[in-house]
Parts: structure tokens; sequence; C-alpha cells
């Protein structure tokens, strides 16, 4: 989380805040964790320039927050990773966009002449979290874990000095959403080979 650097959160606690903070507060914070009653703060709402126009909406937890959802992933990624297609190429380890471009020129190479671009609106901004849920639990058993990543993703959106509550998406701006994502997206993605097509997803595109 340090190494990521990153901005405060709503409670305005720098990453270099973090070490002495958790020096502090972490048996309490461990205990909550493990009695399943640990609620985390609502995100920051930032919203920052598009390449095309417009504006996008990043959601930035406290740093705190930050460091649990990234103790998450890094439990959850060996467990859903292994699974996800080989044409999956967005928020993975050890895969990239260059690797991506390679792979359509391999396809275009080998004589596939037609090409579609699929973008998902939005996306995270509108994930349905029963869906989301339903396939995490596929793999994960543990009910504190899951109770805990709902809450991440019911966790308000501070603006304004107001904390709106949030129905549907995933904040784009924590470290768990991208994982989040491609487990929501790995059943378009098994459709797609199903279907035959040869593709590339690269995040949401």
């Amino acid at each position: 989380v340090v190494a990521n650097k990153g901005a405060p959160g709503a409670d305005g606690m720098t990453v270099h805040q973090l070490a002495d903070h958790l020096k502090e507060c972490w048996p309490t914070l461990r205990e909550r964790l493990l009695a399943g009653e640990y609620h985390p703060s609502p995100v920051r709402a930032v919203e920052i320039p598009k390449p095309k126009g417009g504006t996008r909406q990043l959601g930035i937890p406290t740093v705190t927050d930050r460091l649990i959802q990234q103790a998450l992933l890094q439990v959850l990624t060996p467990i859903f990773d292994p699974g996800f297609s080989a044409s999956s190429y967005g928020y993975r380890p050890g895969r990239s966009a260059q690797q991506a471009v390679s792979a359509m020129k391999a396809h275009v190479t080998a004589g596939h002449r037609w090409v579609v671009d699929l973008d998902l609106k939005a996306f995270f901004d509108r994930v349905n979290h029963d869906l989301l849920m339903a396939r995490v639990a596929r793999r994960v058993r543990d009910k504190r874990a899951l109770r805990l990543i709902r809450r991440y993703l019911e966790a308000g959106m501070f603006q304004d000095g107001l904390v709106a509550p949030r129905r549907q998406g995933t904040p784009q701006g924590g470290p768990l959403s991208p994982l989040l994502a491609n487990i929501l997206l790995d059943d378009v993605d098994k459709e797609l080979e199903r279907r035959g097509h040869r593709f590339c997803r690269y995040a949401d595109d």
C-alpha cells in the first residue's frame, strides 16, 4: 500500500502515517476483523478526466481499508486467477496490454479478418452486488470474508461533505476492485470461448 503511494481517503490519513497508526490500532482492528464486526469507511469521490473527454469517478478508500483490501487481494488472487481465461489480460499478475496486442496480431496472422470492438459502458459503476457475490461465493466459503467483501462494495461515497449509500458498482480506486471485475467478467470470457471466438480482453474492453 505504501509502495503504491496514492492519495488519502476520507479520513485524511496518508500512506506515511499508516505504519504508526497500525502500531497503535492493529490489535483492535484485527479483533474486529476476526469477529466479523469491521465496517469499512466511506470512499472519497474523485473525478479524473478521461482521455477522450468527460470524467471518470474514482472512489479512494482510506489507507487502512486499502491495507485490508490488499490483504484480501493477495489471498483471493491465487484462488481465482489460475481459472481465468487465457484471453484475459487486464488487471492480472504477469500480464499486460502489450501481451494482448501480440495475441491479437497472432489472430490476424492466423487469417482472422473480422474485428469487433467491445466496451462495457460505465462497467464499474453498474456492477450488480448480488451477481458478483454469487460468483465470489463459488470459490470462497469463509462467511466473514464474504461479508467483508460485500461491505466494501456497499461502503458509501463521501462527496461534498455528505455520504451517499451505494447499491451497485465497485469503486475504481481500491486494490480489490480489479479482481472483482475479472471474477464477474470471466463468465463473459468463457461464453466467448464456448462460441469459438478469438478475443483479447483488457480490463473491461
